[in-house]
């Protein structure tokens, strides 16, 4: 099974005729930003040399609709060549929507997930031993917390009781106490986009996709922007220790977002990424199928309080960042052996999609076995200088 599989239709959000999208499409000449009008992919290189360009603009919807440029390929057969089993790499094919933004991620946003991460810690990494301390951590919290306030003082009576019980985690300190787990998924311009393979480490024995909201912010904190994201997870490795946590998320293709960056305009806010639903699917070569939905609608802390607390006066990011705003999706259900949970199986092809948003597809592979990672930030200087569009970015 490869993504090539998966025909465009379903690709673009909903409303996609209405949507200011925006992304980077591998050309001939170099990577290049475009925008889709009509079903085509439009050529803005030579207003926009980097897609940071664009998240830096005062007002980046206006400033795409009034940018222009070479027509490079109907939607359609630049999604088919994206496949990399059947790519010609003389034609364009689809990139990560973004470049010089720096990749971030907010974790355990969700009480479902911030659970799974407390269960994770108690393990160690055994996906057999789950389900007894998942047992015994519902029963000592007593109920549902999807209500609990993050650093409120009902937040810090639960605290107080979990202490008690000998029950308090790294992970509950960051689910709900004051200060959000925000930390770096991937280097500048190594997340891979929509059709490409995405990595999991051949050592890991436990391990999930993530699916979740992608926000785009500018230098001055601006949230100008949406995506959909795949924050690959090791559970296995973040379980043994949360010091693992680099080694556990940032790998070889480990971070994947698309399939464009969804510019905020009159049709597309803030308001509609907080009401979004994100949809999974993870179909196996083996047949297996497994579906789940996450709702932001449930976050625990809200996107602008997320993006605050990754930048501010304590940290600034001159050429802007994305943040992952992490997930509901907690996969409990056994894939083979009974009691071992899910987890991936190379071949594995992962659909996130959302209505807004579109779908964002990969397929799984070891990292080590994926295409290496090799276009660098100098590399891509040296490029847009090459084009004479080095004065854009």
């Amino acid at each position: 099974m490869s993504t090539g599989n998966r025909g465009a239709e379903g690709i673009l959000p909903a409303d996609a005729e209405g949507a200011l999208l925006v992304g980077r499409a591998q050309t001939p000449e170099g990577p290049s930003v475009v925008t889709l009008r009509g079903g085509r992919l439009i050529d803005v290189s030579h207003t926009f040399a980097t897609t940071r360009a664009v998240t830096e603009h005062p007002d980046p919807a206006a400033a795409v609709r009034a940018a222009d440029g070479p027509d490079i390929g109907g939607f359609a057969e630049v999604w088919a060549n994206t496949d990399p089993e059947v790519r010609d790499v003389e034609r364009p094919w689809l990139l990560a929507p973004i470049d010089l933004q720096v990749v971030k991620a907010a974790g355990v946003t969700f009480p479902v997930s911030m659970l799974e991460r407390v269960i994770e810690e108690r393990a160690r990494g055994e996906a057999e031993a789950a389900a007894g301390i998942r047992t015994a951590v519902l029963d000592a919290i007593g109920g549902d917390i999807a209500d609990l306030v993050p650093g409120s003082p009902e937040a810090a009576r639960l605290k107080d009781v979990l202490v008690e019980q000998g029950m308090w985690s790294q992970y509950l300190e960051v689910g709900i106490g004051p200060d959000a787990e925000i930390f770096s998924k991937a280097p500048v311009l190594a997340a891979v986009g929509a059709g490409a393979d995405v990595g999991v480490l051949a050592e890991s024995a436990w391990n999930n996709p993530e699916p979740e909201v992608v926000i785009a912010v500018s230098s001055v904190g601006a949230i100008v922007g949406a995506a959909l994201g795949n924050d690959v997870n090791l559970r296995d490795i973040e379980g043994r220790s949360a010091l693992l946590l680099g080694r556990a998320k940032d790998n070889n293709a480990s971070a994947s977002i698309g399939p464009f960056l969804r510019l905020f305009d009159g049709a597309f806010s803030l308001d509609d990424v907080r009401t979004e639903t994100v949809s999974l699917i993870v179909e196996g070569e083996d047949g297996f199928r497994m579906s789940a939905e996450s709702h932001m609608s449930r976050i625990s802390r809200d996107p602008v309080d997320l993006a605050r607390q990754a930048a501010g006066r304590h940290h600034q990011y001159p050429d802007g960042f994305v943040l992952y705003l992490g997930t509901m999706f907690a996969p409990t259900d056994d894939r083979g052996e009974p009691g071992r949970g899910f987890t991936h199986r190379e071949g594995d092809v992962v659909t996130i999609s959302s209505p807004r948003l579109g779908a964002l597809v990969n397929r799984v592979r070891h990292s080590e076995d994926v295409a290496p990672w090799t276009f660098g930030i100098a590399d891509l200087m040296a490029n847009l200088a090459s084009r004479g569009l080095i004065r854009k970015t």
